[in-house]
């Protein structure tokens, strides 16, 4: 081995020993006036491992500056290199394994320049890089440690460090980096120890240590902290030493060092962490292996008893250089060292004399009370424990504390708090939120002097909260601080709430049974309002029951699949939060084409019977029904009635003429359904016996009962369907003639939709209302209609017809006519009232010859001579 010194000779070349040269495994030649690397005068270093050309005057390194040789260790440090040219140490990469650059004026570092597997270590400090790329150091797979300090580095790009594989030391103090964040540390699966101190760090964003859960030291010391937030740490398990001396931190968000586990050294010197200390919020927890924890000046003036809760394993606490007035009994058993002259001598700290005497801690303290006047300056050790008393509390008391509020967006709030001392020291105050002071709150501050057991300074802070916004939510504390100490309100929480309101509201749609239905709503408020469906009212869904509805949250969309008609209604979407609610509705019509509800069926009847013809619809909307006859239209006479909007074709005293093939036409907006049914006509004996009144007046309240059957089982759904029979029947006898009634009036529960033909909404023709009455009537075609016999002649028969049969208990018979009283008082001498069971037949001699009824039954009956109608309703 030969080594060859040959520094401080202002040598301008790399000299050559002759046959030695080859033999030399170490070269310094520093501080000398070399100015650049010659491969030539290297070349015959054949052994050489070690070359030290710092201090030189080298600008610098080309790409042929080396030749190809086993070198181990370079040290290029504080020369004047400005250039590295790519390639300029490819003819070391074989065996170099540490390279200083120290001191020099590099500015940039080209990409891809250290292609150099085999090098640990890597120095760059005191430089004039500004701005580390992507990818600078790719190449260094074998690198330990760099070391760039110094350099004013202000700008690290994502993946600056990638592909350092195996580094275990960063060092980057002395920098101008504001952020930490897993972008420029991306890659650094190995590293262990990471130094950022004095630089200009505000902020570790949440995830920045993704990439480096392997870290055992951090130093972030002398940097621009004041908060640390609860993901501060997260996924620094196996941290065992944290730096964060000298930063500005006045606020640690509660469980910051939770995840900790590991950590047996926490420097937090010259930070604003009173706080934690004084307020007993136990920031300390989940530290059970910290064995050193440094707190001097910290501010901190009092101590209580759960300040240092969690820290079981701790044996050193470093409290100096704080104004330390109050210390509660036990809060600390880990002190090695205790120096403080403002300590407040009364109560509450007599039990401490005697236990820095147990904890053999007397030779390692300097405790001295500044409080009550009579002891000021005199040491805590030498006071006679009758002289601790509390006579006063010089110390702030708070009597009011702020109020929890809740407040809507944009109102008003106000926070009081109030303290009360016996020294006339003057207080400040100052407010916090979430555990971080207000500096810029709008405050007001009140002090009095009260009488309490001698004259009492009282101290009323007021904030004010103008305007109140969400980001104004959280727990408000106030903190009132005089000479002897400071204390601290409850936290007082405000939480600001707002109505909601629609982004997006449902709109009326109109679909066609078995498509998908699509209904939107979205609505904001705070805190985000729940939104839930109603139909008419209620949340009892058809849709629901099938399986059929589908509610997409992330999208505001709510579904029906395969509408059906019961689906058609009213739908509300309802936003609700705790600040109240409000809703949005929309109409959901389902359109069906027209369809037979039931099969036609045809009907034969009797000749002089009634005959119904049924044709029950479906459809939306309700379809429009018409009739026609033989494929033509019908002639309507008074003997056809409509009923249930034309779904049912009632004609009465059925002939042969009537009968042949009856189309029922039904149609809307989405198309035409036709049906056909056969009417067939028997021929029957004449009404001409009084016998075959009796047979007909029977057979026709046999057909009144199947009508009225026929109409309540047709009416669709919800409403009571008054039934409407019609019974006429007329029969002449040779010595009279029978002409139309001029009126024709319907029972009060008879419905008013028997008329014309129609839509099923469409008022029916015929209708008029009675005089200031509820009663309908029914006024039948226009016409003559005269009953036949079988012969052709007019039969000379009086016969009469009751139109419904329906039980009462008595009756009242009214008329337009001019002769209703007559009728009455002909019947009982009470004129307008008729008993159940009694009987009108010709009354009145010729004024209503041929008029008869059974008043057994509610009846409509008509005078055939004196075209007169008459009706009996109900009392």
């Amino acid at each position: 081995l030969y080594l060859r010194k040959m520094n401080y000779n202002e040598l301008s070349e790399i000299p050559y020993f002759g046959e030695t040269t080859s033999n030399i495994t170490l070269l310094s030649l520093v501080h000398n006036t070399i100015p650049e690397i010659n491969a030539e005068q290297l070349q015959v270093y054949l052994s050489l491992e070690n070359l030290d050309l710092s201090s030189n005057l080298i600008s610098e390194i080309k790409a042929s500056s080396f030749p190809r040789m086993q070198l181990k260790y370079l040290n290029l440090s504080n020369n004047r290199i400005t250039t590295l040219e790519a390639g300029c140490l490819d003819n070391l990469s074989s065996s170099l394994m540490v390279i200083k650059l120290n001191r020099n004026r590099i500015s940039m570092i080209p990409p891809k320049i250290f292609r150099l597997p085999h090098v640990q270590f890597l120095e760059l400090k005191r430089n004039r890089i500004k701005i580390v790329e992507s990818l600078t150091f790719q190449g260094l797979e074998s690198l330990k440690s760099l070391k760039m300090q110094r350099n004013g580095i202000s700008r690290l790009m994502d993946g600056a460090f990638f592909g350092l594989g195996n580094i275990e030391e960063l060092e980057l103090e002395h920098n101008n980096l504001t952020e930490v964040n897993k972008g420029w540390l991306y890659g650094l699966r190995t590293l262990q120890q990471l130094y950022v101190s004095q630089n200009a760090i505000t902020r570790i964003s949440p995830d920045a240590w993704e990439f480096c859960q392997r870290l055992a030291e951090l130093d972030l010391s002398y940097n621009q902290l004041t908060r640390l937030k609860e993901s501060a740490f997260v996924g620094l398990g196996l941290l065992e030493k944290l730096n964060l001396g000298d930063n500005r931190i006045s606020h640690i968000a509660d469980g910051v060092f939770r995840g900790l586990t590991n950590l047996q050294t926490l420097d937090l010197r010259n930070n604003e962490i009173s706080w934690a200390i004084e307020d007993a919020n136990e920031a300390f927890v989940g530290l059970s292996r910290l064995d050193k924890l440094i707190l001097q000046g910290n501010q901190i003036k009092s101590i209580t008893k759960k300040a240092f809760s969690g820290l079981e394993g701790l044996e050193h606490l470093d409290l100096s250089n704080n104004a330390i007035m109050s210390i509660q009994e036990n809060a600390f058993a880990q002190a090695q060292a205790l120096n403080t002259s403002s300590l407040l001598c009364d109560c509450q700290l007599k039990w401490l004399p005697q236990w820095l005497s147990e904890s053999h801690l007397l030779q390692a303290v300097n405790v001295t009370c500044a409080h009550p006047e009579w002891l000021a300056g005199q040491s805590l050790l030498s006071v006679d424990p009758d002289d601790f008393v509390c006579d006063n509390f010089p110390k702030p008391q708070i009597r009011v504390h702020p109020e929890t509020t809740v407040a809507l967006r944009g109102t008003n709030v106000t926070l009081m708090c109030t303290a009360v001392s016996s020294s006339d020291s003057p207080m400040a105050t100052a407010w916090r939120k979430d555990s971080e002071v207000l500096y810029d709150a709008e405050v007001e501050n009140f002090v009095r002097y009260q009488q309490q057991s001698g004259e009492v300074l009282e101290y009323t802070t007021v904030l004010h909260l103008f305007n109140v916004n969400f980001t104004d939510e959280g727990k408000y504390q106030c903190i009132v601080t005089n000479y002897f100490g400071s204390n601290y309100s409850n936290k007082a929480k405000l939480t600001v709430n707002e109505l909601p309101s629609f982004l997006k509201t449902p709109m009326d749609l109109t679909i066609r049974t078995g498509a998908m239905a699509r209904l939107e709503c979205a609505a904001e408020g705070h805190p985000p309002p729940q939104i839930s469906w109603q139909k008419d009212g209620g949340t009892d869904f058809p849709a629901a029951r099938e399986r059929r509805m589908h509610v997409m949250p992330e999208d505001d969309v709510f579904f029906i699949a395969n509408v059906k008609m019961e689906d058609m209604g009213i739908y509300s979407c309802m936003a609700q939060n705790i600040a109240g609610g409000l809703s949005a509705n929309a109409t959901l019509t389902v359109l069906e084409t027209p369809s037979f509800m039931r099969p036609l069926e045809d009907r034969t009847v009797t000749r002089g019977e009634t005959a119904v013809l049924q044709c029950i619809a479906g459809g939306s909307p309700a379809p429009r029904l018409n009739w026609t006859k033989d494929d033509g239209p019908l002639t309507v006479t008074e003997r056809h009635f409509f009923a249930a909007a034309n779904q049912l074709l009632i004609i009465v005293d059925a002939g042969l003429e009537d009968a042949g093939k009856y189309t029922c036409i039904m149609s809307n907006t989405l198309g035409t359904e036709r049906g056909h049914i056969y009417l067939n006509v028997l021929a029957s004996p004449n009404c001409d016996s009084s016998q075959s009144a009796i047979v007909h007046e029977e057979d026709g309240w046999t057909t009144v009962g199947i009508v009225i059957i026929v109409v309540v089982c047709c009416v669709v759904g919800t409403s009571l369907v008054w039934v409407i029979v019609i019974y006429h029947m007329r029969r002449r006898n040779e010595d009279y003639s029978i002409t139309n009634t001029e009126e024709m009036n319907l029972p009060a529960d008879i419905p008013s939709y028997l008329s014309s033909q129609g839509t099923l909404s469409d008022p029916q023709e015929g209708y008029s209302n009675l005089e200031a009455g509820s009663h309908q009537q029914l006024m039948p075609p226009a016409g003559s209609y005269v009953h036949k016999g079988t012969d052709g002649k007019q039969s000379p028969q009086v016969c009469y017809q009751c139109l419904s049969r329906m039980p009462m208990h008595s009756l009242i018979l009214t008329a337009k006519s001019s002769f209703a009283h007559e009728i009455g008082e002909h019947v009982h001498g009470s004129p307008g009232q008729l008993q159940k069971g009694t009987a009108v037949e010709n009354l009145g001699g010729g004024s209503l010859g041929g008029f008869s009824c059974d008043l057994s039954s509610r009846v409509l009956c008509y005078s055939l001579n004196c075209k007169k109608t008459l009706q009996f309703v109900l009392l």
